[in-house]
């Protein structure tokens, strides 16, 4: 016996030792329950483990073990009876001996054992002599299974340069076979495809890198990965699994230009923020290990400027001041571009930055004139004399050749021509005298262009000052209305004033104060001056009467303090007042209007009441017309009632006329106010417009008859219709004809109402309306 074949003997008693042990226990068990054909002492089952090979098809049931009592005697006495799990189907057994047999093929991987229960029973008395016992048929496992990958495709991902036996990535394969039963489910794991750069762990599938590898020569690697169980014996079964490995990147690469140096060009005429060219470094690494910085180095950096494009990583050259090809015709800048993320485990290799060399030449371009300033400040006293000289102003050519420039002046459209330019040498003169209190400054453009190239010209502001020369004498600063009265002591103080001055005083402005010569002497006032650029005014006597003098004029001199000093007599007038010695303003200037209109108070109340008792009269005039007046429609009615007893009474004459009250056959709007109707005036002016269109057999007309009918049928004040019948027949030898609908032999539609002309468009309506309403009632 080889050692296998011992390993799997103890392997087998191993497992079936816990099913004898619990048989036994179950046997011993029973032994104290009561019997009453035997008892016995001790008494129990004898078998062997129980084992069916899976897979296995018999020809004949297949024999699998044997139930055996220990009181079984010579002569086969016992009955030996299976139940359970199968029996009778599955498993048979032999009543006789117990033997125990399999009639079908078993899978363990289904039904990996059988639970049974045994009985024996003596043939004789049918009384149990072994309690009904039970045990286990387990099904033996071979090696009818391959392993499986199931959770691939694998993908996995590793840094580049990672060091040898750097995990990447486990794979597990798993086997149907039974793990507790020889070599069916245990597995080993190989490397088909992915030498030399990893290997594979036999027992675990963990995959280790083999070696360091650069992402920039190979970024993926296709890895196959084999699983073989029965630990890879011959025979055994085998699965693989491909395992897809990516190397992430590092930044293990420094940046590089493309070129030791490059050339550029930008015009002198170019402004500042105008892109001059770009540079352009190469990395190999992706993401953000290529993310990069330009910089420019040296003293052109206060030239030209560089920044970094994010999405391209360009580094883009700008213009950061303007260049002059006069004065600078060249420049060489040194750029240098780094990486924004350093990996400090690759510092050693060298630093992770770049430099060039960039040469920019400055273009030459035909510039325009440049003013020696930017703006011009100039100073010109005013009132000078038409010519006179304000400044000059001074443009260059900056170009090589130096051309000659010719200056104007920029006109605005409303801008009033004060000076000129002289178009040669740009000198600025007056065309007429300025006036400082007008305008102070005076702002105008200069325009310099180049002779032979006019396209090429500038401009510069010119800001003029007019300088103030004392051209103003002062006067008061307002109109002051000045009042004394009657009652006024000497010395009393009456009004206090105060001068300003157009000119502007190159220091601050004094007034001087006095009284004209002529009245200083023979004044009833005097003046002090209060060095505050103020004065007052005293009364210099008492008893002022209005009747003798109501206004005085004092002349009052002022002087400036000017270069040259100016003077200004200014005239103060003072009005007499009939008051105490506090002055009424209101009663003072009251009285002044009355001394102006020749005026005493009493006549001013007789006017005032003449105005009052017209308006009065007035009003009352208003009043009358207004309860006179009557309204239009009334009127007409009594014009057309004159009309109808002029023109159109036939027949009886005046004896119709005095039988019966016309005015019965008014609108009820005029005889019964109480009730509300529509206004008849807009009701005849609407039916003259209708009847132009349409005839008297029109649905209107029928319309405005049926409505007339009922408003007489329920009207208890109409006009009795014997009396109207008499309007319905009238004599011959009216040139009018009958008005009546009955005795006509025409239409109402070629009834003609022309003969009504002469009494106004409304009347057709008016006699319409009768006719209508006549005949209706007979």
């Amino acid at each position: 016996m080889n050692c296998s074949t011992f390993l799997l003997l103890v392997l087998m008693l191993v497992q079936l030792r816990p099913c004898c042990l619990r048989v036994q226990n179950h046997s011993a068990q029973n032994t104290d329950q009561p019997f009453t054909a035997v008892r016995r002492v001790k008494r129990g089952w004898v078998w062997e483990p129980l084992f069916v090979t899976e897979e296995q098809i018999p020809v004949v049931p297949a024999y699998v073990g044997q139930l055996k009592s220990d009181l079984e005697k010579h002569g086969g006495n016992l009955k030996y009876i299976l139940t359970g799990e199968g029996a009778g189907s599955i498993f048979i057994i032999d009543e006789n001996n117990g033997k125990i047999y399999v009639t079908q093929k078993l899978d363990r991987e289904k039904k990996p054992f059988y639970t049974l229960r045994a009985e024996a029973i003596n043939r004789n008395t049918q009384l149990p002599v072994e309690p009904e016992s039970e045990f286990i048929i387990k099904v033996r496992d071979i090696n009818d299974h391959e392993p499986q990958f199931l959770d691939g495709p694998y993908v996995a991902s590793v840094p580049e340069m990672s060091p040898e036996g750097t995990s990447v990535t486990q794979v597990t394969a798993t086997d149907g076979d039974d793990p507790s039963y020889g070599d069916s489910a245990r597995l080993l794991y190989s490397l088909l495809q992915g030498q030399p750069y990893f290997s594979v762990e036999p027992k675990s599938g963990v995959i280790r890198m083999a070696s360091q590898m650069d992402r920039e020569t190979k970024d993926q690697y296709l890895v196959v990965i084999q699983a073989k169980d029965m630990v890879g014996q011959t025979g055994a079964f085998s699965a693989t699994a491909t395992v897809t490995i990516n190397l992430s990147d590092v930044n293990d690469n420094p940046p590089k230009f493309q070129q030791r140096l490059y050339y550029m060009n930008i015009s002198e005429g170019a402004p500042v923020g105008t892109t001059v060219g770009k540079l352009f470094a190469e990395d190999r690494d992706i993401g953000k290990n290529a993310a990069m910085k330009y910089f420019i180095e040296g003293d052109s950096s206060d030239v030209f400027d560089i920044i970094t494009n994010n999405k391209t990583q360009e580094g883009i050259i700008l213009l950061k001041k303007t260049v002059d090809y006069e004065s600078k015709r060249r420049y060489s800048i040194e750029a240098k571009v780094v990486n924004r993320y350093i990996d400090d485990r690759f510092l050693k290799e060298g630093p992770f930055e770049d430099k060039t060399i960039v040469k920019i030449n400055v273009e030459d371009v035909d510039e325009p004139p440049v003013f020696t300033l930017e703006n011009y400040v100039m100073e010109i006293h005013e009132g000078a004399v038409s010519g006179s000289l304000v400044g000059t102003v001074t443009a260059k050519d900056p170009d090589n050749d130096d051309r000659p420039v010719r200056y104007s002046i920029v006109h605005g459209m409303n801008l009033k021509r004060l000076f000129s330019i002289d178009e040669h040498n740009g000198t600025i003169i007056t065309t007429k005298p300025l006036d400082r209190e007008i305008a102070s400054w005076h702002n105008i453009t200069v325009k310099a262009t180049e002779i032979r190239n006019p396209e090429k010209k500038s401009e510069a502001k010119v800001y003029i000052q007019v300088l103030d020369v004392n051209d103003h004498a002062p006067e008061f600063a307002k109109y002051y209305e000045t009042f004394v009265c009657e009652n006024a002591i000497p010395g009393q103080l009456i009004q206090s004033i105060s001068a300003v001055d157009k000119d502007d005083s190159e220091e601050d402005h004094h007034f001087f104060f006095s009284l004209a010569q002529e009245t200083t002497n023979n004044s009833h006032f005097t003046i002090k001056d209060n060095q505050d650029n103020t004065a007052g005014i005293f009364t210099a006597k008492s008893g002022f009467r209005k009747e003798e003098q109501f206004y005085f004029y004092l002349p009052i001199l002022i002087l400036d303090n000017g270069m040259p000093r100016l003077t200004s007599t200014n005239t103060l007038t003072v009005t007499v007042c009939d008051c105490d010695i506090e002055v009424n303003t209101f009663y003072c200037r009251y009285g002044a209007f009355l001394y102006a209109m020749g005026l005493s108070t009493e006549g001013l109340v007789a006017i005032l009441a003449c105005i009052l008792t017209l308006l009065v009269f007035f009003l009352v005039i208003v009043a009358i017309k207004q309860q006179r007046k009557k309204s239009p429609f009334s009127e007409k009615i009594e014009e057309f009632r004159e009309n109808i007893v002029k023109y159109d009474d036939e027949g009886g004459g005046e004896e119709d006329t005095e039988a019966f009250d016309i005015s019965a056959l008014r609108t009820r709007t005029v005889m019964r106010t109480h009730k509300p109707r529509k206004k008849i005036t807009t009701e005849i002016h609407s039916l003259y417009r209708q009847s132009l269109q349409v005839g008297p057999d029109s649905a209107i007309f029928r319309e405005f008859i049926s409505e007339k009918l009922e408003e007489a049928n329920a009207d208890p004040s109409a006009p009795p219709y014997d009396s109207l019948q008499t309007y319905a027949l009238e004599g011959t030898g009216s040139l009018a004809g009958s008005l009546s609908s009955l005795g006509s032999n025409i239409s109402d539609a070629d009834q003609s109402y022309d003969y009504l002309t002469d009494w106004g468009p409304h009347f057709k309506e008016i006699a319409a309306m009768y006719t209508s309403h006549t005949s209706v009632g007979d």
